[in-house]
């Protein structure tokens, strides 16, 4: 049977593209990319179709208020006619003809308009690549999308293939924008799983339980069962994760809900034990109990007289077990765990069959009279199956199953039903493939998939229009083509970073970010996120991010900060050698300055920070940062070491310890791990020190040098991993304080507070922070990853924060990037072996005067960085959402107008944001 989730690239797989720049255009000649907004649905004309016959095109409108729509072609030719005769309308451009698909209508939607508009785009030329429809195919069984490497009527069609058309961006190869929704989302006769899966995600309270209409009580059965639906869609991962921890959480109170006095619940313990197996943990340890313990103590013996064994029926029963379902989980539980359970207890089972082959849902007495029923025959015949040894049972309730089955494929509920029913149809579909009677099966599943409603839900019946929570985790396991005596959680989905933190491509790391099989729902997609940071209008030359004002002056704080998202990723090593090597190089940017300027070295204005975050960067690719940019930074940053603080008017020295014109937490952290990892331990001790004494009482660090009394999470994350790499008992102490008050500075989706609002950069520094100490932080770290998944836009890069504008920030991406994987700057590791030498860059224009540096400028503040497409503060913060543009401006304040005023403004900001 498998447990094989059905996904879409979008959803974690790399689609199959070709590589040829020719096929490259031929693919631009038919397409265009848009996210799916609302979760894809059956709608659109899809008569005469079946399966194995015809072919369905699937167009998503949902960037035009609409949403996907289907339709099928019953004898399927090319991609062009079945756009057609699936009812959709089609405009080319003037340049290329009708065979360049520039516009899409259907009648039915907004009176047939097609999109985009005229005034949106003309279609007299080939449209833009941010902006045209994008054509994506999948054969009959593939799991995925691959963007097309025909046009659209080069495109040969046969029976069971599926087209896409969404509307968007992508390059001309489409590596991104493909589908939202899977192929098997359109495809006739297939349920919705992750539109099912969003809609009961949906009715979550607190994203942890589901509670009854109503009310605000805890319906843990079904709690369970979505649970279950969620391994079976999604995996591991934190949807599932807040689920199963509110369960374990309260097993108790579920297990004995009539009161310890009354015994277990054999239902509640069976279905949690079912959990623990779904997820790979263990039923004997599950929320301090013993689960599989509470289900054979508690066995009816030979004399089940009610009045000597409450809650018994007969021999072999489950105490309180009152109906046939909780009987059979309780076996099937048993089974899983890979206990024997109870003769007695499967003999039960198999003298519950009645005259017609069926099986009752009431635990009936021996020799009662019965009439059999769809769920409680499928379900008891599946565990049966399961234990092995009882063909005779099983088989009578296969017979039972096919004289009930209707032509349409649909169950009734009991022999006396004359309308499907979702749950009994869907439990009939699990039990039907258990057994290999595919077709019968299939056929079920096709009907279910008819029922399936705008949102994602089912109702109790065919035909129902409101849907219902009990019937949808059934279908869900038999839309997967599992059950509950097959269904196992996939791993793909870990909430752990990397296992070794300095190989983040370690084979054997689900999370591995170039991994293609990591989903994207645990957080952001890293391949789209590096495309953003690496493409030509972001990183000029391929070498330097700009300061965003057209002036051609480098950003270098922001470039290393790119450089390390690149490093820790590993997902484009070509072009983090060109960063580095126009760093080492001493290349010049467009107004002659190098990064010797932006760090001021060998001047009376020398940035600790900034020197410390350059060599950090050298160690980190294997790069000498005594030999790098003409300079030692190892000896230039053990000389800008403050023997005792600076007095008037010279501010060049917080304190002792600190580093000259290091004006934040971050400049001193970067410094720190500098100079460690360069060996420099007994220079590092006064900086270690200095940066201890930084700390507040409440584990957080201050954001800015001197220290006030704010809390940053950003800070904070940063001052651990350098007091991590210091190590030693104060220093571990430190840091297990720190991370205690990051994880419960955490907000309810997943972020992190910073001045800018729920912050993206604040996020990703948190889960650099929490994976220090992974095991304990897990569930936070995978929230935080999730939340960073939200905030991607589909250029692949990122918001500063989710209360900001939607648009692209470059500083916000780097921090982002390189933050969700994890890896601490501390043990970043990226070896550029292997890749191609740059040459050294010949010195570009600058500007008529001469380069001079002041203390106002970006070589002698530190810092020094300005704005880079709506980013802030400077490179040595590497800081996006928490001190975006605040920051920045304080760094220039601290040197132009000494301590105090910096200490003022940094009051201002904070009450400011409200912290």
């Amino acid at each position: 049977m498998g447990t094989e989730r059905r996904r879409s690239a979008g959803a974690g797989r790399v689609p199959r593209r070709p590589t040829a720049l020719v096929a490259a255009w031929l693919m631009a000649l038919a397409a265009g990319v848009a996210f799916l907004t609302t979760p894809a649905t059956a709608a659109g004309p899809v008569g005469g179709c079946t399966a194995a016959e015809g072919a369905v095109v699937a167009v998503d409108f949902g960037p035009f208020a609409g949403k996907v729509e289907r339709g099928c072609d019953t004898t399927p030719t090319t991609g062009f006619d079945l756009l057609h005769d699936a009812g959709f309308t089609t405009a080319g451009t003037v340049h290329d003809g009708d065979g360049f698909i520039c516009r899409i209508g259907l009648p039915s939607f907004k009176s047939g308009k097609q999109f985009p508009t005229r005034d949106k785009e003309r279609c007299d030329a080939t449209p833009q690549a941010t902006a045209y429809w994008s054509y994506w195919i999948a054969s009959p069984g593939d799991d995925d999308w691959t963007y097309s490497p025909y046009g659209a009527k080069m495109r040969t069609l046969k029976p069971g293939d599926v087209d896409a058309w969404v509307y968007g961006g992508t390059d001309l190869g489409g590596a991104g924008g493909e589908p939202r929704f899977t192929p098997d989302d359109v495809r006739i006769g297939r349920v919705s799983l992750t539109a099912a899966a969003s809609w009961l995600s949906g009715r979550l309270t607190d994203g942890e339980r589901i509670v009854q209409d109503g009310s605000t009580t805890t319906d843990y059965a079904l709690t369970a069962d979505a649970a279950y639906a969620l391994a079976a869609v999604r995996g591991q991962g934190t949807a599932l994760y807040k689920v199963t921890d509110f369960l374990s959480r309260n097993a108790d109170d579920y297990v004995y809900a009539a009161g310890k006095d009354q015994g277990p619940d054999t239902g509640a313990s069976a279905r949690l034990a079912l959990l623990a197996e779904i997820t790979r943990t263990d039923p004997r340890k599950f929320g301090g109990r013993d689960l599989l313990a509470d289900l054979t103590d508690n066995v009816c013996p030979a004399d089940s007289d009610p009045d000597k064994n409450p809650g018994c029926t007969a021999e072999g029963d489950f105490k309180n077990a009152a109906v046939t379902e909780q009987q059979a989980l309780a076996v099937l539980a048993l089974l899983r765990a890979g206990a024997i359970p109870p003769a007695a207890t499967v003999d039960r089972l198999v003298k519950l069959r009645c005259e017609d082959g069926g099986v009752s849902s009431v635990l009936t007495p021996p020799g009662e009279e019965c009439a059999g029923e769809t769920v409680p025959t499928a379900l008891v015949a599946l565990v049966l199956h399961k234990a092995g040894g009882h063909d005779d049972a099983v088989a009578a309730a296969r017979a039972f199953l096919t004289k009930e089955q209707h032509k349409d494929g649909w169950f009734p509920a009991d022999p006396s039903a004359t309308s499907g029913s979702v749950e009994a149809t869907a439990y009939a579909a699990q039990l039907l493939r258990a057994l290999g009677d595919k077709d019968r099966a299939e056929a079920a599943v096709g009907w279910l998939s008819g029922q399936q409603l705008a949102g994602g839900g089912f109702g109790y019946e065919g035909g129902d229009t409101e849907p219902a929570l009990s019937p949808v985790p059934r279908v869900v396991l038999a839309g997967a083509g599992t059950s509950l005596a097959a269904l196992t959680a996939k791993d793909d989905r870990s909430t752990t970073p990397p296992t070794d933190p300095t190989d983040p491509t370690d084979p054997t790391d689900p999370t591995d970010p170039t991994d293609p099989t990591d989903p994207p729902g645990t957080g952001p997609d890293l391949k789209k996120g590096v495309a953003y940071l690496t493409k030509a209008a972001n990183l000029k030359g391929g070498t330097y991010y700009d300061d965003g004002f057209g002036s051609g002056r480098a950003d270098f704080g922001l470039t290393i900060d790119g450089a390390y998202a690149l490093a820790a990723t590993g997902l484009n090593d070509a072009r983090l050698r060109s960063v580095v090597d126009f760093l080492d190089h001493a290349g010049r940017d467009g107004a002659g300055r190098t990064v010797n300027d932006w760090t001021g070295i060998g001047t009376a204005y020398a940035g600790g920070g900034s020197i410390g975050k350059t060599a950090l960067l050298a160690e980190a690719v294997g790069r000498d940062p005594r030999d790098f940019a003409g300079h030692d930074l190892i000896a230039a940053l053990d000389k800008a070491v403050c023997a005792k603080p600076s007095t008037a008017p010279d501010r060049s020295c917080a304190g002792k310890g600190a580093y000259t014109y290091a004006p934040s937490v971050f400049s001193q952290a970067l410094a720190v791990m500098a100079q460690l990892r360069a060996g420099e331990k007994t220079s590092a001790e006064r900086p270690v020190a200095y940066l201890k004494g930084l700390q507040h009482s409440n584990g957080a660090w201050p954001s800015l040098i001197p220290p006030t009394d704010d809390s940053d999470v950003d800070s904070t994350a940063i001052a651990a991993m350098a007091l991590d790499l210091a190590g030693g008992p104060d220093a571990d102490k430190a840091v297990d304080k720190a991370l205690a008050w990051i994880a419960s500075e955490q907000l309810p989706d997943g972020g992190f507070p910073g001045a800018a609002g729920d912050s993206v950069n604040s996020a990703a520094l948190a889960v650099q922070g929490l994976s220090l100490d992974a095991g304990k932080y897990a569930a936070q770290i995978a929230d935080a990853r999730e939340f960073l998944a939200s905030q991607q836009n589909t250029d692949g890069g990122f918001r500063v924060a989710k209360e900001g504008q939607d648009g692209s920030d470059l500083r916000a991406s780097t921090q982002a990037v390189g933050g969700a994987t994890g890896i601490s700057f501390a043990t970043l590791e990226r070896s550029l072996t292997g890749t191609s030498p740059q040459p050294a860059p010949s010195p570009s224009p600058s500007s008529s005067a001469p380069d001079i540096i002041t203390t106002g400028d970006s070589g002698g503040a530190g810092d020094g960085g300005t704005t880079a497409n709506g980013g802030g503060g400077g490179g040595v913060l590497a800081s996006t959402g928490a001190q975006v543009g605040t920051l920045a401006a304080l760094a220039a304040l601290l040197v132009l107008a000494g301590w105090r005023t910096v200490a003022v403004a940094r009051r201002r900001t904070n009450k400011g944001s409200g912290r």
